[in-house]
């Protein structure tokens, strides 16, 4: 998972390559680090670690009259909060899922499965496992549904648990964002708002992908697919985006000040190109 974490906010490019060039950090190195007694309380436990609020550059922390034997800082990552980020997240494995992050995801969408055939099961299972997650310093719930997403559907189909759960993570990037707004759906919901976290809030992107997913019977294009699909869906809007995909409603392609001129669009007469 530290391996995407250094991905957000700047280029894939320029993250692995700075990764290639320093190296990143790995979950047994951090455990080993704190195998050691630290003179820091905030290395205490996932809990006491809050606020650390250690800078790179500045090399500065919460605690300063530690920071000259604390590990955190050790690891050549590409700013201070990638360090904060692999340390809540090594201690999160270690002391609320008891060192067992497969267990600890299995426990979760046990409790919060209602059983099949409830209309909230998806939603629910998601929620269980992507909101503690959430509350890890540095990784914001756009990165986790990516992750999770790959990690539950595609890590063993005999969890079936796994795979409902993954199916409805949804991650709002720009390029998703910028098309519902651009096509005028924000606007239809009632649902105008800036890319961020309204994005993920009730009444924003993310739930109007889920109600377009819940119109959209994916075993039409997949006969294995569940037939609510929202991961599908959101996964489609990004790849008409991106550059890698279809690259069509983009701001490469798109001067926003003008509106999109695209006439071979294929959805350019239902678009209402704000």
């Amino acid at each position: 998972m530290m391996s995407l974490v250094p991905l957000q906010g700047i280029s894939d490019q320029i993250a692995s390559r700075y990764a290639e060039q320093h190296g990143g950090v790995t979950n047994a190195e951090i455990q080993g680090a704190l195998s050691v007694p630290q003179g820091c309380s905030r290395l205490t436990s996932y809990w006491h670690f809050a606020e650390c609020r250690y800078r790179k550059v500045g090399r500065t922390c919460a605690e300063p009259d530690h920071i000259s034997s604390c590990p955190l800082p050790l690891p050549r990552l590409r700013k201070g909060s990638l360090n904060q980020g692999a340390y809540s997240l090594a201690l999160f494995i270690r002391d609320v899922c008891d060192g067992d992050f497969i267990g600890w995801i299995d426990t979760r969408l046990a409790e919060a499965d209602p059983g099949p055939g409830a209309p909230e099961r998806g939603p629910r299972m998601r929620e269980a496992v992507l909101s503690p997650l959430c509350e890890i310093y540095g990784i914001g719930p756009k990165l986790w549904a990516m992750m999770l997403a790959d990690l539950l559907l595609g890590a063993d189909p005999k969890r079936e648990r796994w795979v409902t759960a993954g199916s409805w993570m949804i991650a709002v990037d720009s390029l998703v964002h910028n098309f519902l707004r651009r096509t005028g759906t924000l606007a239809r919901f009632d649902a105008e708002h800036a890319f961020g976290p309204a994005c993920t809030a009730p009444g924003g992107c993310a739930e109007i992908i889920e109600g377009l997913a819940c119109q959209i019977d994916a075993r039409a294009y997949n006969p294995d697919f569940p037939a609510t699909f929202p991961r599908f869906v959101q996964a489609a809007l990004w790849g008409f985006c991106a550059e890698a995909g279809w690259d069509i409603c983009n701001g490469n392609r798109i001067d926003d000040r003008a509106g999109c001129q695209q006439r071979r669009c294929p959805a350019f007469e239902v678009c209402d190109r704000r």
